[in-house]
């Protein structure tokens, strides 16, 4: 997508963090966008902060674990603006903890979240960008954490893989009716991230975040992560030049490049053992 000029986007996660950047570049770079947030009061707050006319930007609160009001944010982003042609599936949260001892309410909800969420907002909005036949762009928010892994979090792990691999495959099925799909994978961002484990299902309400040594390393990276403008920036010169992933940092590359050889070393170790080398 070269041209954002009167596009119509709807962003989820909007009200902070990655979301809200990125709703600013995009009004910045002349679409129309529709915020979406499950939080309402952050929500308002958010849009207000922009500061641009009404005509231009629409909030609705949505829950993206509840497809049902994915949908309904959907329809009032169309009986706002008519149509939409960017889609920013980017609301998230964070959860760790050791094997054995995270409640499975705990794994639905991140879940639902992360990776459900990403399906809903994909289901309800390709029909409608090919109702218009004028293209599009997905971008669905993963993490450097859909391509590598380290203990503590798990179930973030789980389902930012998840994301990856749906937009690889999304990429290739959405090409041929012109909708682009790029998967955000980025280190740390300031963001609101380390905070959101306090929702889970299971939290204590006198005491919601966990006491661990994964939270509060997470929470010093995140804090000194980089600025979700710059991130935002990216993400749209990304879009421009069609590229399926967006990355942001020079150190995070040798653990790609880690895991590629591991996974090269056992698939021939397979083989040679199946005398197919």
């Amino acid at each position: 997508m070269q041209d954002f000029n009167n596009k119509v986007a709807f962003v989820t996660g909007a009200a902070s963090g990655i979301g809200l950047a990125i709703s600013k570049a995009l009004l910045n770079a002349g679409a129309n966008v529709m915020m979406a947030d499950i939080n309402a009061d952050g929500l308002q707050a958010a849009a207000k902060s922009l500061g641009f006319d009404d005509s231009r930007i629409g909030t609705v609160v949505c829950d993206v674990k509840n497809a049902e009001s994915v949908n309904t944010a959907a329809k009032a982003t169309i009986d706002a603006f008519g149509k939409v042609h960017i889609v920013m599936n980017n609301a998230g949260v964070g959860l760790g903890g050791f094997p054995g001892s995270i409640p499975l309410e705990d794994w639905r909800w991140i879940t639902d979240i992360n990776f459900l969420g990403v399906v809903y907002g994909v289901e309800a909005f390709v029909p409608l960008m090919q109702a218009h036949g004028e293209g599009g762009y997905i971008v669905n928010t993963a993490s450097m954490a859909g391509h590598i892994a380290a203990p503590g979090m798990a179930p973030y792990h789980a389902t930012k893989f998840a994301v990856v691999g749906y937009s690889e495959a999304l990429a290739q099925e959405l090409e041929k009716i012109n909708i682009g799909v790029s998967v955000l994978c980025p280190t740390w961002v300031k963001s609101n991230i380390h905070n959101t484990a306090s929702k889970r299902p299971s939290a204590d309400p006198e005491s919601p975040m966990p006491n661990s040594k994964v939270y509060q390393a997470m929470k010093n990276f995140v804090e000194n992560g980089i600025s979700p403008d710059v991130l935002a920036d990216l993400v749209l010169k990304s879009m421009q030049a069609k590229r399926l992933y967006i990355f942001n940092d020079p150190e995070a590359k040798a653990f790609i490049a880690h895991r590629s050889k591991a996974i090269m070393e056992d698939y021939d170790a397979c083989l040679e053992d199946l005398g197919l080398s």
